[in-house]
């Protein structure tokens, strides 16, 4: 078995930060989902090793997150290798500060979510020129849009070629109403910036609720081994968003039949190698 180094480990903890964004969601409001919980339910799996993923929590939170997962990395046997922390780039006060202390806690890069905040937030030089601080750093900055953005998604790559551009959950295609196109092109032309790296990540959350499967998502595979290669695609669960769509023993049995179908030199690229290199892991 391949070992896995998932990319995309979210983890939340109520008595430490707030997440609103799960009000609403009964398979994740008002529950906790602990590095315990996580180690027990992928005993076996073959996951070598972790990134945390921040779990965009409410806002003024995300220190306390970023303090509270870096304790929990300083235990090998959490497995957890590195963090993504949350960033505010559109706020250019404090932002390098931000970089230089955050690095210190274990930090390899940063997210912010974009599909909650107005299409113009990536458009702007402070934005653009904060992201490109987190390339000087030698730090990756993971772009999560929804597929009608994927063109703010290349327009932002073009302006930050020096930086590491990581595209969570394949540019969440509309795997539900088969919506193939434009994703399709998108994904073929944020394929042809060398600095954007695809995430295989998150699809079974966007099929339908009676096909969330292999077959559902292989078009969608397909495409991005094609645009991308094994050696720009890194590998996540999206725990526990995953639960959303079948849960991380279906997206682990679904990701095993996707490196199943490759080379082995193609299958341990997407398992583990190319988060080495992209993220500079030592696991």
């Amino acid at each position: 078995m391949i070992g896995l180094i998932d990319t995309h480990q979210h983890l939340i903890y109520p008595e430490v930060a707030g997440y609103g964004w799960t009000n609403g969601i009964p398979a994740l409001e008002d529950r906790a989902f602990r590095v315990e919980d996580y180690r027990a339910l992928t005993e076996g799996a073959g996951i070598i090793g972790t990134l945390f993923m921040e779990a965009a929590v409410d806002e003024g939170d995300f220190g306390a997150e970023t303090d509270h997962v870096a304790k929990l990395a300083a235990d090998p046997a959490n497995g957890i290798l590195g963090l993504i922390a949350t960033a505010r780039p559109e706020v250019d006060e404090g932002f390098q500060a931000w970089v230089e202390t955050a690095r210190d806690k274990r930090v390899v890069g940063f997210r912010r979510v974009l599909h909650v905040v107005d299409d113009a937030m990536s458009t702007t030089e402070t934005f653009r020129a904060n992201i490109r601080r987190i390339g000087a750093a030698d730090m990756t900055f993971d772009m999560c849009f929804l597929a009608r953005q994927l063109p703010l998604a290349i327009d932002l790559a073009d302006a930050c070629a020096n930086t590491p551009l990581v595209l969570d959950h394949c540019g969440v295609p509309d795997i539900a109403g088969g919506g193939l196109d434009p994703w399709r092109a998108h994904i073929a032309a944020l394929a042809e910036r060398p600095n954007v790296i695809c995430k295989l990540s998150g699809l079974l959350a966007y099929c339908a609720p009676d096909r969330a499967g292999h077959e559902a998502v292989k078009p969608y595979v397909d495409h991005v081994l094609e645009s991308f290669g094994p050696q720009r695609i890194v590998w996540g669960s999206d725990w526990p968003v995953v639960n959303l769509g079948g849960g991380l023993s279906d997206w682990l049995a679904v990701t095993r039949q996707i490196l199943d179908a490759l080379s082995p030199d193609e299958a341990r690229a997407i398992a583990g190698g190319t988060a080495r290199q992209v993220f500079r892991l030592d696991a």
